[in-house]
């Protein structure tokens, strides 16, 4: 078979252009110009255009709003700062870095608080009430993030070190975090928890925050990937991938945040009056049988005394 010159000349000229075309690595999406290593890449959010490093994550600000553009129209005890995205989707205000005001409306007159997650944490107000104050963003130190196995959990503790030791080797490869902020790996039965903690002092400059890291898990998890799509999240363990489902993100601030009841869900209300009720229930129960108690000991003490007057007379 006779193969043109001129073809074989083309298909090489295409395979060294793809080469030499300019990717963000971390955001399909992104635009880039320029050759390699001199690329520029900027991120299309709405009519702006903020120019990102495609050598570390996208902030979840960016994220948040280009999606929200697009769309516009646990089992494990809870620390006391924790806060969970209750909101959904909103289009949010970010600073030129892609970090969240600490104010945002939503394009709204009712504003509220949120923290460097973007998540709320104060009661949503009127944009001219005075007693809405966010005069800087709260730090979100901890996230915990908790999925599902698609099978069985771990049977054993060998396996369970397997494990542990393929996701922490996925989240640090793949989102580029440092290992010493994957804090901790548990399960409880078929569930899986993961703890990311990141002070304030101890990101680097290059470093992926740890909200941003939860954000493209979550999105991973789900199967709608922000990463290129021949950059798959896999956890491999043994040799085998171990699938996941069912993400739910948990944040704890490094200040308790500023919720009312009358602004929580119903469900969460529920369990609220429950607990109320259940510790009222044995309350009741302690004081009627302490009453008992002291009643069959004074008729205890009566029926003694009267016996020792009778073995006396």
């Amino acid at each position: 078979m006779r193969v043109h010159l001129g073809t074989v000349l083309l298909l090489f000229i295409a395979v060294a252009c793809a080469q030499d075309e300019c990717k963000c690595a971390s955001h399909s999406q992104a635009i880039c110009s320029g050759t390699p290593p001199d690329c520029s890449c900027n991120f299309p959010v709405g009519s702006e255009t903020p120019s990102v490093n495609c050598n570390k994550l996208l902030s979840k600000c960016w994220l948040m709003k280009r999606e929200s553009l697009g769309v516009k129209g646990g089992r494990r005890p809870k620390h006391d700062f924790t806060v969970i995205d209750n909101d959904g989707l909103y289009n949010p205000d970010c600073d030129v870095n892609g970090t969240f005001k600490a104010k945002q409306c939503n394009g709204t007159d009712t504003c509220w608080c949120v923290n460097s997650a973007g998540v709320r944490r104060t009661d949503k107000m009127d944009k001219s009430d005075k007693k809405l104050k966010c005069d800087r963003l709260v730090r979100t130190f901890w996230v915990v993030i908790q999925m599902k196995l698609n099978d069985s959990a771990p049977a054993d503790p060998t396996e369970e070190a397997a494990f542990k030791a393929a996701l922490t080797n996925a989240i640090t490869n793949r989102y580029k975090l440092p290992k010493q902020h994957v804090d901790n790996i548990e399960f409880e039965g078929t569930y899986v928890f993961v703890d990311l903690k990141q002070n304030a002092s101890e990101k680097g400059l290059t470093d992926p925050d740890i909200a941003d890291v939860a954000y493209y898990m979550e999105k991973d998890i789900k199967g709608v990937p922000l990463l290129p799509l021949d950059n798959r999240f896999d956890i491999v363990v043994n040799g085998k991938s171990v699938g996941v489902k069912e993400p739910l993100i948990s944040y704890i601030d490094s200040e308790r945040p500023e919720l009312s009841m009358k602004h929580l869900s119903a469900g969460i209300i529920a369990v609220v009056v429950v607990l109320l009720v259940a510790i009222v229930a044995g309350i009741v129960v302690l004081v009627l049988t302490r009453r008992k108690r002291g009643q069959y000991q004074k008729a205890e003490v009566k029926e003694m005394g009267e016996m020792q007057k009778e073995l006396t007379s």
